[in-house]
């Protein structure tokens, strides 16, 4: 954390507006305060910082509303729209898409306005969103296009509310414990993540996939509640007379892209979304239809991912202090390509003709792949954060998330597709290359050398 100066004088030499240099305000004050405490007091746990429960209480609500929405949602574009697999493709698409067209412009709005407000009618609207689903099914009214544009709606709220969410959390804990923070709240993740698509297959089983779609939406209406009681003085940010969104995206973008440590960490990032939205799309479409698993099945073995993701959680804080933060996102990277291999195994080579070594085999790799993604996500959010001054973070943290999420939308309709044209045997290789790339990026980089601090 005591990188943060260093990357403040940093940004202040190598970013200039044309009508001037750029002023952080929000750093030369020391931070935000949040219920009377400057965010740079020292506080021993970040559950001890004033605003942090109720923000980790939000997110967790959240998290299993969406985690039982992730079981929810391809069971009802699969057995209940019947979509083919690019329809799959494009229906997950339609949730990245709004990343694309409106990433880069929200991500400089966030930094010229107050967050919190903004993460709470993202949240209600969200609901909204996800609430009209089951109202049109029960009405008889949903369709594949209804339900894709229902999710792109629900998308362009969500690159306000993660533009917004990340942006707020440096505000509510002071830096040095944002990795601590964010562990935190991955652990509560992974936990929705264990809990959640067990939870989404019984309920679908018995209540039908649109009802259990309905418990997402009430758990954003919750967060929204949750983060209307954080007190945080949150001041509207002074802009430069004249500033334009197109210069502030601009400095967004050189600060992400131009950075040693940070431009290589969002072309491996982004090649990761590539590959995971790819392979998600394929292995939904596989195991629902081709294997013909039961929803039970299917969301137990993304809950297994969850329970590995909590593991992963709860050593990614002393795996960033040994290693590096850096060197602990290489090393998690590298467990992707070798899950994806074993799960292309054992759905083409094994099959139908073996279930139970199949469903064994996947049950494994996903938790391979849990662990990982539990390892590397709080080290990766907290160095994004710790090397991003406040007055930037709206800005990269959006520009990362257009690029992540336009690429997943990529692979999501690009993993369909190929699965289509040349079967899962090489949609599923394509991916595990893809993944391979992802960590030779990361590894050729001065990311090997980066902690948090």
């Amino acid at each position: 954390m005591a990188r943060t100066r260093e990357h403040a004088s940093q940004l202040a030499q190598q970013l200039r507006y044309r009508g001037g240099a750029l002023v952080l305000r929000s750093l030369a004050r020391g931070g935000a305060v949040c219920q009377g405490r400057r965010m740079d007091d020292d506080v021993t746990a970040p559950r001890r910082v004033p605003g942090f429960r109720s923000y980790w209480s939000a997110a967790t609500v959240s998290s299993f509303g969406s985690a039982v929405s992730a079981i929810a949602v391809p069971v009802l574009v699969v057995t209940v729209l019947h979509a083919t697999a690019f329809e799959v493709g494009l229906v997950n698409a339609a949730q990245f898409l709004p990343y694309a067209l409106f990433g880069l412009l929200v991500g400089a709005y966030v930094d010229r306005v107050r967050r919190k407000p903004l993460l709470i009618w993202a949240s209600i609207g969200r609901g909204v969103c996800l609430g009209a689903i089951p109202v049109l099914w029960l009405t008889g009214l949903l369709n594949l296009w209804v339900t894709a544009m229902a999710l792109f709606v629900f998308g362009v709220l969500s690159v306000l509310g993660f533009a917004a969410t990340q942006s707020l959390l440096p505000r509510i804990v002071p830096r040095h414990l944002l990795l601590a923070a964010n562990a935190r709240l991955d652990q509560s993740d992974a936990a929705a993540q264990t809990v959640g698509p067990a939870l989404g297959g019984v309920l679908v089983g018995i209540m039908t996939a649109p009802i259990a779609i309905a418990l997402d939406a009430m758990s954003y209406l919750i967060d929204a509640a949750l983060i209307s009681r954080i007190r945080v003085d949150e001041q509207a940010p002074e802009r430069t007379a004249g500033t334009r969104l197109r210069r502030d995206i601009a400095d967004g973008l050189r600060w992400t892209y131009g950075h040693m440590t940070l431009a290589p960490l969002a072309l491996s990032t982004h090649l990761w979304f590539l590959a995971n939205a790819a392979a998600l799309t394929v292995f939904a479409t596989l195991a629902l239809r081709s294997l013909a698993l039961p929803a039970a099945v299917y969301g137990a073995i993304i809950a297994v991912s969850g329970a590995a993701m909590l593991v992963g959680a709860t050593a990614a804080p002393r795996l960033g202090a040994r290693l590096g933060a850096g060197r602990a996102i290489i090393l998690a990277r590298a467990a992707y390509p070798v899950a994806w291999a074993a799960i292309t195994f054992a759905m083409v080579s094994i099959g139908a003709t073996e279930p139970t070594a199949t469903v064994v085999v996947l049950f494994v790799a996903f938790a391979v792949h849990g662990a990982a993604a539990g390892c590397e996500n709080a080290n990766e959010m907290s160095l994004r954060q710790t090397l991003t001054p406040d007055a930037l973070l709206g800005r990269m943290n959006g520009t990362m998330r257009s690029a992540n999420r336009t690429l997943a939308a990529v692979g999501a309709v690009g993993g369909g597709a190929l699965m289509t044209v040349a079967g899962a045997g090489y949609a599923l290789l394509a991916v595990t290359l893809v993944f391979i790339a992802a960590v030779v990026v990361a590894a050729r980089s001065p990311l090997r050398t980066a902690p948090v601090r």
